[in-house]
């Protein structure tokens, strides 16, 4: 799992063609066929990931149902999921891949006494390892206090203390894992940190199925620990094997670069801590509700989000060919990658929004429809579904729009400005919303919501950081838009149409793509015809 198809030193030099200045016709498609390499690889290991995290969520599902004890499990859930948020996607890789693509840029450049690279990690792991080692040790501390404030509606709180103390023991383990991610990332290496997932829901499957008869739902939470550390494991070996060895004179210990100083990491932070905070809304709404509310948030939000998860495999694999953009002085090539990015990105997660819209019932009862879980979560997770998916586009663009915002590696407090808007709309909706709707209210808050902010930051990255042209932007997602509304219809038809559960899923499943592209071509969307040109690549003449 750590390694890649391609020879290390190529892999670097293929991410940096398009940031070393004008490239020829045949570097740019070597660059090209790389980053298709490279995404494709990343989101197979991605799916493996995401089919292990339905088992997880199956699993909980079968053996706690929508109830107290699943709800307390989500409530500590929280933890690893702002965790992963901060430490592994967004924060530590805003920080860390631009400041890897320096330090290998200055390593190629030579003339430093000390390997950059090494000074970078020197100076900053110990410290990082340090303050997250205290940061978690408070949480275990202050774990009555903060499920307090997570969910101040629960009767009896106990059993969620609990599963946090456990959980909590991932603001370490992420962080670290995010660290090694990062760097991993920033050398061209993408297969290692898509494949942590895979170690992390081996840990909470198993820990959960051999203790969950003896520790109840807190088998789940120590599950999440156990993953977490098999996540280090993971990356371990390909970091050691990338970090170069000490020279022979001893070198004085570097100070931490500036991308740990406050003026720099916190509108990271903060921006990332305000995109988490819509599930923070999301559960303290939630908590007054009936037993059962948070789960079917939880099942919705976890099944609905796996096409943005899949498109973000896009803007992943080519951050750091951005971020050596901004730093090369090529505006003109960061603008093209980052357009061309969001219409593949933007049509991905159509294509997945469309699939969940039609097919959301069959989806649920397939996955989970079984032991605790009976016919009427089904249906109620089934309308919160829906309702997600018609947020993805902007969850998609809000997680693609922040890496050129923050690429140049200077700081922007833009971002958080755009997030607090939109954390805004989800807080007032939700209020407004959660009483009349219930789930469905505050799923459709949190749509709005993340809408309002992928807008704003549309409509100001042009002026603050890659010139971007939102008009351009708009144009080429409002095909597939069409078209995904047009391929949902088709998949609810066929889901109707067709009885059984699993055969109507399959039909849904089939006809929606078929829709979906036979609707962007007559709408001529660019990436369908694109998507079409592929095909016939690949299969020439019928062969």
């Amino acid at each position: 799992m750590s390694g890649t198809a391609t020879d290390p030193a190529a892999e670097t030099t293929a991410a940096g063609m398009k940031a070393a200045g004008p490239c020829t016709p045949d570097a740019q498609v070597r660059s090209g066929r790389f980053l298709a390499r490279a995404a494709g690889g990343a989101a197979g290991l991605t799916v493996v990931a995401a089919l292990l995290g339905l088992v997880r969520d199956q699993a909980v599902a079968r053996l706690f149902g929508a109830s107290h004890a699943s709800d307390a499990f989500l409530i500590a859930w929280t933890v690893p999921e702002m965790a992963a948020t901060l430490l592994i996607e967004d924060g530590m890789a805003l920080l860390l891949v631009p400041a890897f693509s320096l330090a290998l840029t200055q390593r190629t450049a030579g003339g430093h006494a000390t390997d950059p690279v090494r000074a970078l990690v020197t100076g900053t792991l110990p410290r990082l390892f340090a303050s997250l080692a205290c940061a978690g040790g408070l949480l275990v501390w202050g774990a009555p206090w903060a499920v307090g404030i997570l969910a101040p509606g629960l009767d009896d709180p106990r059993l969620a203390v609990d599963c946090t103390r456990l959980t909590a023991v991932t603001v370490l383990t992420f962080g670290v894992t995010g660290y090694f991610s990062a760097a991993l990332r920033a050398h061209g290496r993408f297969l290692a940190p898509a494949g942590v997932y895979i170690a992390y829901n081996v840990g909470i499957i198993g820990t959960t199925l051999a203790l969950h008869s003896v520790w109840g739902v807190r088998a789940a939470a120590a599950g999440v620990a156990v993953g977490s550390l098999l996540m280090i494991l993971t990356l371990l070996p390909t970091f050691l094997r990338l970090m170069p060895g000490r020279s022979g004179k001893r070198v004085a210990r570097e100070r931490g670069p500036a991308l740990f100083g406050a003026t720099v990491l916190a509108p990271v932070v903060l921006f990332v801590v305000s995109r988490q905070s819509q599930v923070l809304v999301e559960r303290f709404l939630a908590s007054s509700l009936p037993d059962g509310a948070i789960s079917h948030l939880n099942y919705a939000q976890k099944v609905a989000q796996l096409p943005m998860v899949l498109s973000m495999m896009i803007c992943t694999v080519t951050f750091p060919v951005v971020a050596r953009a901004m730093a090369a002085g090529d505006r003109e090539g960061a603008r093209r990658r980052v357009e061309r990015d969001l219409a593949l990105a933007g049509t991905v997660v159509l294509l997945g929004a469309a699939t969940v819209l039609g097919c959301a019932p069959g989806i649920v009862e397939v996955l989970f429809q079984r032991g605790a879980f009976d016919a009427a979560d089904t249906a109620a997770t089934a309308g919160v579904m829906r309702v997600y998916a018609l947020g993805l586009l902007g969850h998609t663009l809000v997680g693609a729009l922040c890496r050129p915002f923050f690429s140049a590696g200077r700081p922007t407090w833009y971002p958080l400005g755009a997030m607090c808007c939109g954390l805004l709309v989800t807080t007032a909706a939700g209020l407004l919303l959660a009483g009349p709707f219930g789930v469905d209210g505050i799923a459709a808050a949190n749509a709005l919501g993340i809408s309002a902010a992928a807008v704003l930051m549309l409509m100001g990255l042009g002026s603050r950081a890659v010139a971007v042209r939102p008009g351009a932007v708009a144009l080429s997602l409002a095909r597939p838009a069409a078209a995904a509304a047009v391929a949902a219809a088709s998949g609810a038809l066929a889901t109707g149409l067709v009885p059984g559960p699993l055969p109507g899923l399959a039909a849904g499943c089939l006809l929606v793509p078929t829709a979906f592209l036979l609707t962007g071509l007559a709408l001529r969307a660019p990436e369908a015809v694109h998507l079409l040109a592929l095909i016939r690549q690949r299969f020439p003449h019928g062969r």
